[in-house]
């Protein structure tokens, strides 16, 4: 099969309601991968991005979310792209590697070169194209992204070790103890149809040491992989680690962007990296304006056409607008994401905050935060239907939905 005749198909990994608790209570009445960063559900925008790979046939969602939770979305974003995009539930968590394995009869009917592995929660500049080039000049089973971060957090993701001329994955440990790498696993793959193959080798061994009568009772005490299903297979202590210095996976590092999306605070974050990359990938998407027929917007913004925002407010930077919200005259909105039908009255402020769907900010209120968006209380969040009463100010806090605040609050959770 030539090059131009491969096919890829891409999966992406979009979890399921028990994973995302970190991300509450954004998350509450909304599946994370749905939740919007710069105007766009999360899962969007690895969606685009695999739009750019040649060939591509197919993509497959696959989570522990109810089918009709992404009915809707997948349904649109096909017509949208014109690429087939469908949704697999699995019956049960089958661990990242697993996962892929359960659904392999449908990933392997378009018969593809090429399987594109990619987590949701992922928030990259997808260099997909480029990847699967290095990955052909390589001729491994697979490759996976990399990035160099500091010293001081790496350890909170899979660090390795790659050979700095073939760029051969070495080793491999997730989450290590002691400092091992700078450079990290960026959770976007490439790998041919023989992953599988190593998918399988790793049941097949789990499932014949079970059957070994002989383990003592000793042993059976602390081999901590023996309790794990068979089918449950994870990708980076069961096939990446394991792989490592055996000339089968190579590593292609990433200059782009790269975060993680663990939590709300990190959303706003990831949306302004997000808005930055539209002045390349999707200008039409920017909102202009300089406060004389249309609001004054200051560097990047996206606005929702439907939504209404006076004159003399003053948008930017970092802030996305969704769907039906109204800004009234006077309001200064920074680094921000207004939900669907949110109303801010005059003169309010909102800075390094969250705003849920159908919560009102009343006239000349404040709601801010210090913009640390690793701290638990960087950013205010407010959930659904919250109210803020006129001339309220709520400083690094985070509101559940259906609460009204007619009092100030600071560094507090409101239950």
């Amino acid at each position: 099969m030539g090059i131009s005749e491969e096919r890829v198909v891409a999966v992406i990994m979009v979890g399921g309601p028990t994973k995302g608790t970190r991300f509450r209570p954004l998350s509450l009445n909304t599946p994370k991968p749905l939740f919007p960063l710069a105007g766009q559900p999360m899962v969007h925008h690895p969606i685009s991005a695999c739009k750019r790979i040649p060939n591509l046939a197919q993509i497959y969602l696959v989570g522990f979310y109810e089918e009709r939770e992404f009915a809707l979305y997948v349904s649109s974003i096909s017509n949208e792209l014109k690429v087939p995009v469908r949704y697999l539930k699995e019956d049960k968590p089958h661990g990242s590697a697993g996962g892929l394995y359960n659904f392999r009869d449908l990933i392997m009917e378009d018969d593809p070169s090429h399987i594109v592995l990619l987590n949701c929660d992922v928030c990259c500049s997808f260099p997909l194209p480029e990847m699967l080039e290095a990955h052909r000049r390589y001729g491994g089973m697979g490759t996976i992204l990399v990035i160099k971060v500091s010293a001081e957090s790496a350890n909170q993701f899979g660090e390795l070790v790659a050979d700095p001329v073939t760029n051969e994955l070495l080793h491999y440990t997730e989450k290590p103890e002691t400092f091992v790498s700078d450079l990290i696993n960026c959770g976007v793959y490439v790998f041919t149809p023989d992953i599988f193959i190593a998918i399988q080798g790793v049941s097949t061994q789990r499932k014949d040491r079970a059957n070994l009568q002989r383990l003592s009772s000793f042993e059976a005490l602390h081999d901590v992989t023996r309790s794990l299903p068979k089918d449950f297979v994870r990708l980076d202590q069961d096939i990446l680690s394991p792989l490592a210095g055996k000339k089968q996976l190579y590593t292609y590092e990433t200059s782009g962007f790269w975060e993680q999306i663990k939590t709300p605070g990190m959303s706003l974050k990831c949306s302004a990296l997000y808005l930055s990359r539209y002045r390349f990938t999707s200008p039409n998407l920017l909102a202009s304006g300089n406060g004389t027929k249309s609001a004054n917007i200051i560097a990047d913004v996206y606005i929702h056409p439907s939504a209404k925002i006076h004159p003399t407010a003053k948008i930017g930077p970092n802030v996305s607008i969704s769907a039906n919200a109204r800004v009234g005259a006077g309001a200064r909105l920074i680094s921000c994401i207004i939900l669907d039908d949110v109303e801010i009255k005059e003169n309010a402020v909102v800075i390094h905050a969250i705003v849920g769907w159908k919560s009102s900010i009343g006239k000349w209120s404040r709601v801010q935060a210090g913009g640390d968006y690793n701290a638990k209380l960087g950013v205010t969040i407010l959930g659904e239907a919250v109210g803020v009463e006129d001339e309220v100010v709520v400083v690094n806090c985070i509101v559940l939905p259906n609460k009204t605040l007619n009092v100030s609050v600071q560094e507090e959770i409101i239950l």
